[in-house]
């Protein structure tokens, strides 16, 4: 989800300064959209923000939350310490613990009492946090983290991983800011980020074969920070990010997806935006890996929506729509074009407004801005 720099990234690239616009192609690649419609999946509509639920909360309120127009959510799996204080799975998974079944046992249990009708598109969420192993460390927790992660997911009927591959607390993918990066090459270092990559995916389906993996970005991210030029991955925030996923896609198998979830379409209002980042995630990205065959089989393109976006400046009011970015008309235009542009998966972000409060009903959400996203994802 978003931070300062990521939110500059988003913001930048959401104008592609410096970009030519890639007009033609998207008007062509618009039209082969509705000849090939039969042959995609349902559109999913997902909820993901600062209000992401907990099993326990999923569990008592599941019937109210099933009357949102979402089909699913990102949630979030707690433990018990020691000290009997809750911990969070999600923020301590990329380390150096190896948490055991034992410990998420009452999630798993909430999962399977809990009955989803509507909602059978939840995604169970894996950080990089604290992100405090090295490359060359031990990985063997980091696997086994992953591994549970998704054998919680298939148990508990959910679509699969949100995997939120941002630098919440070490800069896992820039490798200027790796612990070796005096000692050991840009190209060691992608070689043996390429190689976890491989790990994990292996690690993901093992506990959930053919699972869909949703992430907040994939390749897009790279991509965008090098302007597409691969010699420039050593110099980027998220450069790693590249070889780590080819080794992702090299161990992709069956019907496993990758959904590059595109954060960085937070505050289009334009379909020609939708159509080029579309264009750019199927097509673009294929010049920053060399297994095009695999991204095109395994990598489904999404967006990603800010409904209260960068609330911080513009507010977010309840009662005068104009005062926000996005009013309920220029939100219902937006979540359509990325309806009708994405490959199955479109998501809500929001911060401020929560769709998951108590008793399980919305705060902050103005019934002007259900019935504009309901209108905009008609099935």
């Amino acid at each position: 989800m978003a931070v300062a720099s990521i939110r500059k990234t988003a913001i930048s690239t959401s104008r592609w300064k410096g970009k030519p616009p890639f007009i033609l192609g998207g008007l062509l690649l618009l039209s082969s959209l509705a000849s090939a419609q039969t042959t995609k999946p349902a559109k999913k509509l997902i909820e993901y923000g600062w209000d992401a639920p907990d099993t326990s909360y999923m569990r008592t309120h599941i019937a109210t939350m099933e009357q949102t127009p979402f089909d699913g959510c990102v949630f979030h799996v707690n433990y018990a310490r020691a000290d009997g204080t809750t911990g969070q799975f999600v923020w301590e998974c990329w380390s150096r613990r190896a948490f055991m079944e034992a410990d998420l046992r009452a999630a798993i249990d909430d999962l399977k009492a809990t009955h989803f009708k509507k909602f059978t598109s939840n995604f169970l969420r894996f950080n990089t946090a604290p992100g405090d192993v090295d490359w060359f460390d031990d990985f063997g927790p980091i696997i086994s983290n992953a591994r549970l992660a998704a054998k919680i997911a298939r148990e508990g009927k959910a679509a699969g991983v949100l995997f939120d591959i941002e630098h919440y607390n070490f800069p896992l993918f820039d490798y200027r800011k790796q612990r070796d990066a005096g000692s050991k090459s840009w190209e060691q270092y992608a070689t043996q980020a390429r190689q976890r990559g491989r790990e994990v995916m292996q690690a993901f389906q093992e506990g959930y074969p053919d699972l869909t993996i949703l992430m907040t970005w994939a390749t897009s991210l790279p991509y965008i920070q090098t302007q597409g030029d691969p010699a420039k991955l050593k110099e980027v925030d998220y450069g790693l990010l590249a070889p780590f996923l080819d080794g992702m896609l090299e161990s992709a198998t069956g019907k496993t997806r990758i959904i590059d979830g595109y954060e960085s379409s937070y505050a289009y209002k334009d379909m020609e935006n939708f159509v080029n980042a579309r264009q750019l995630m199927k097509e673009k990205v294929l010049a920053m890996t060399n297994l095009d065959e695999k991204h095109r089989q395994h990598v489904s393109a999404g967006f990603g929506v800010w409904m209260d976006y960068n609330w911080r400046e513009f507010g977010w009011n309840v009662s005068d729509f104009s005062r926000n970015f996005f009013t309920p008309e220029a939100f219902e235009k937006t979540m359509r074009a990325a309806w009708e542009t994405a490959d199955e998966y479109v998501w809500v972000y929001t911060e401020d407004p929560r769709w998951w409060a108590g008793e399980g009903k919305p705060a902050k959400v103005p019934p002007e801005y259900d019935q504009a996203l309901r209108r905009a994802t008609a099935r």
